[in-house]
């Protein structure tokens, strides 16, 4: 038979009682604790990672914008410096000519070698018409120079051409025109062929002959060219 239990005895099991839950209480805390610090660590972890991504990212995205940038400038200066080297050089080359051309006229002083030059011009158009008569012209100051320049040229010619004749003749209605610095021009097929063997002619054509050659002497091979003149 079972005694009922005195205060004291209820009061030392409620104790009990009130130790248990308070311990189980604390134990379950702890547990909620641990797991809210292990969930907290993971997500600030992912968060951390997000954000580092995101970083990394805007940083790579910027780098590359910012090699971009300096490719472009660096492009750009190159292109600007180029442009200024071609122009100057360009502009030194005009300078050549322009000075050559300047002294086309002085050639004609020479009064021997510039009758010389005449008859080797004459000899070029009678060999290129290959005609059995031609028109010289010539500028009025030259008419007595190249009409001894003219019957040189139809001998050599003769006999280069064994023993056939060519009909010269100096058109002295139509001389070449003010300002030409000397030369001849060769006519003939009836009046509708013409070699210009002016010395201005002769000079444009050196120009874009012997440009690349004088652009070479000037300034060295551009080993960037990959097709040369």
């Amino acid at each position: 038979m079972a005694h009922a239990m005195s205060d004291d005895q209820v009061a030392g099991e409620l104790k009990k009682m009130t130790a248990f839950i308070r311990q189980e209480a604390l134990e379950k805390a702890k547990e909620i604790q641990i797991k809210a610090d292990e969930e907290f660590a993971i997500e600030k972890s992912k968060l951390v990672r997000q954000e580092t991504s995101s970083i990394d990212s805007q940083y790579e995205k910027k780098f590359k914008q910012a090699g971009m940038s300096q490719q472009i400038t660096r492009s750009t200066l190159a292109n600007k410096t180029r442009i200024k080297v071609l122009s100057a050089r360009q502009e030194l080359l005009d300078d050549l000519f322009e000075k050559a051309r300047g002294k086309l006229a002085d050639y004609a002083k020479d009064k021997g070698k510039y009758q010389e030059l005449c008859k080797n011009l004459i000899l070029e158009g009678l060999y290129a018409l290959n005609e059995d008569k031609v028109v010289v012209r010539a500028r009025e100051a030259d008419y007595d120079v190249v009409k001894k320049a003219m019957n040189e040229a139809k001998e050599e010619y003769k006999k280069s051409m064994e023993g056939r004749e060519v009909h010269l003749e100096l058109d002295e209605k139509n001389p070449q025109p003010e300002g030409c610095s000397g030369g001849v021009s060769v006519v003939g097929g009836g009046g509708r062929i013409d070699i210009n063997n002016t010395l201005d002619e002769r000079l444009k054509l050196l120009e874009t002959d012997a440009l690349p050659m004088v652009r070479t002497s000037l300034f060295g091979k551009n080993e960037n060219r990959r097709f040369h003149d």
